[in-house]
């Protein structure tokens, strides 16, 4: 089972599947963990907690988009175009969100830049 894990720490399911990527913590404070070295919710140590969850948010959609596609092309062999259509479909709208979330995180950057310039 894939285990989210939400900004407390709480364990999420997010539903039975295999994966290539790796599954150790998914969740918000992960994330801000890989980008901070620890992260407190209220604006402690981590100042990026948004750029670092962004981030992971990109990254990981990105990998599920690919493993639907991978999907989509098996149940096509078997002659589900059916079924693979509305899968590509869901991948289609995956990869609109991300490239929200990818203009999100480009416009958070230049803030975080103007901030850091502000502040010297």
């Amino acid at each position: 089972m894939h285990i989210l894990r939400d900004e407390n720490g709480n364990l999420i399911p997010h539903g039975a599947h295999d994966h290539d990527h790796d599954h150790h913590d998914h969740g918000h404070a992960a994330a801000c963990d890989a980008a901070c070295g620890s992260c407190e919710p209220e604006g402690g140590k981590c100042k990026d907690q948004t750029f670092a969850l962004l981030n992971y948010m990109v990254q990981h959609n990105t990998q599920h988009a690919a493993e639907a596609e991978k999907m989509a092309g098996e149940l096509e062999k078997q002659g589900l175009a059916d079924v693979a259509a509305q899968i590509k479909e869901g991948v289609t709208e995956y990869q609109k969100g991300n490239m929200y979330l990818n203009i999100a995180l480009t416009l958070y950057k230049e803030h975080l830049k103007e901030n850091a310039a502000a502040e010297d």
